[in-house]
């Protein structure tokens, strides 16, 4: 009989677009995922990462593929605090300005809180409602945002922080 202990299946990650906006949900990496995790970003596009959890990996291989870490901490199970939420939407307006259509990722330990928020916070900024905005995630990302973060996105009022005055289009584009 196998003593092998069965590991516990990471979810995939999960790209969640809107509009204009691709993100990418994921794990936490390790130094000996790295290489994997890379490659992820790189088929996506993707030059920022935002880590919401403490650092355990080296970010000197993201470094050298011009991959930016953004640590922007903040205790698991709870909403972001105002100065990330303000960190996190400057990111998207530059990023999204300076190239449409490319992803963000952002990843804390296991893909389901803290992350999750962040982005479905940028979706209610872009016009969708919060309980839309939480369904499209979790149809990618099942189990993600507590009850705690909920009650915070039920109460979060957008402030058109990504939405832009256009040709009558609704986008969400950042100027």
């Amino acid at each position: 009989m196998s003593t092998n202990i069965m590991k516990t299946r990471r979810p995939e990650p999960a790209e969640i677009e809107y509009k204009n906006m691709r993100f990418l949900i994921m794990d936490r990496p390790t130094d000996a995922t790295m290489d994997k995790f890379i490659e992820e970003l790189k088929k996506r596009g993707a030059k920022d990462v935002v880590r919401v959890c403490e650092p355990t990996y080296k970010t000197d291989k993201l470094d050298i593929e011009g991959i930016r870490v953004l640590d922007w901490q903040f205790d698991d199970g709870n909403p972001p605090p105002s100065k990330i939420v303000d960190e996190w939407f400057n990111l998207l307006k530059t990023r999204f300005k300076e190239e449409p259509g490319c992803c963000v990722a952002v990843h804390c330990v296991a893909g389901l809180g803290r992350a999750p928020v962040l982005v479905a916070l940028a979706l209610i900024e872009c016009g969708l409602k919060y309980e839309d905005a939480v369904e499209l995630i979790r149809q990618k990302r099942r189990g993600a945002i507590n009850s705690k973060q909920l009650s915070f996105l039920e109460h979060y009022r957008p402030k058109s922080r990504l939405k832009t005055k256009g040709n009558g289009h609704k986008q969400c584009v950042v100027m």
